[in-house]
């Protein structure tokens, strides 16, 4: 299907479902996916196979001070800067020094704007990374299934993920973070892909309640996707998930 990349290293603003006016910041190579998964969902489309190359740090910062001083001239509204792109951020060997920049130049130009980092959490057991996740506002981090099996199939991750692992890490943060879920249904590779299922579902907010977060993004599908026969769970479906993370004493937003 026609899945696309982020042809720019600071791109938008765009209106996100979940996050309001946001600035796009691409810490990844301009002309492939640079990830540790490889979500049969990603509108990224698949990995590519060429040498892994990331944005420069002074590039990023640089880019990043020019839009924002043009925005602010502009008069232009900004809720959030947003760390997201052709991949997986953390993995940029910069990414702490990066989060620190970022927070100084947004106290600069945009102090009421917040800082999100959208990541599939596999590297929440670097210190680090989890120094700088602390300093953003909003620390978003993926859990797609309870159940590792559904993990592979869904978000084919590489050297040796696991839930239990990415669980305990996530609960390191202490509530400082927001977990983020997609839902979808269909087949891949001969295989039926629903993570909406009872058994899936009550595993999943089991881990929820363990791991207290400050809110729970739900969402599914919104753009084309790699694998060809994926389709959207509808916003009622999606509405009876976020009740019962409410009934947990938890913040849930829904975006279909």
């Amino acid at each position: 299907m026609a899945t696309a990349l982020f042809e720019n290293v600071i791109f938008g603003p765009i209106r996100s479902r979940r996050l309001g006016i946001s600035l796009g910041i691409n810490l990844l190579s301009l002309d492939q996916k640079l990830c540790n998964f490889e979500c049969i969902y990603c509108e990224c489309g698949w990995k590519g196979n060429g040498k892994k190359s990331f944005n420069p740090k002074d590039e990023v910062i640089s880019q990043l001070c020019e839009k924002l001083q043009q925005m602010h001239s502009a008069g232009e509204h900004l809720d959030v800067m947003t760390f997201a792109g052709n991949g997986e951020p953390t993995t940029h060997p910069d990414f702490p020094e990066i989060i620190t920049a970022t927070c100084q130049v947004r106290d600069k130009y945009f102090p009421e704007a917040k800082i999100a980092v959208l990541s599939n959490a596999t590297m929440i057991d670097r210190p680090k990374i989890r120094e700088a996740l602390l300093k953003v506002d909003d620390n978003i981090l993926k859990l797609d299934s309870a159940f590792d099996k559904t993990v592979q199939l869904i978000n084919q991750p590489f050297n040796g993920y696991s839930v239990a692992r990415t669980v305990e890490m996530m609960k390191e943060f202490k509530g400082k973070m927001i977990l983020q879920t997609m839902f979808l249904r269909g087949t891949y590779d001969g295989n039926v892909v629903d993570n909406t299922t009872e058994t899936e579902v009550a595993a999943w907010l089991d881990l929820v309640k363990v791991i207290a977060p400050q809110k729970v993004m739900i969402y599914t599908i919104d753009r084309d996707t790699p694998a060809d026969d994926l389709h959207k769970v509808s916003v009622e479906d999606l509405k009876q998930i976020a009740h019962r993370v409410e009934a947990l004493g938890i913040e849930c937003s829904v975006a279909g």
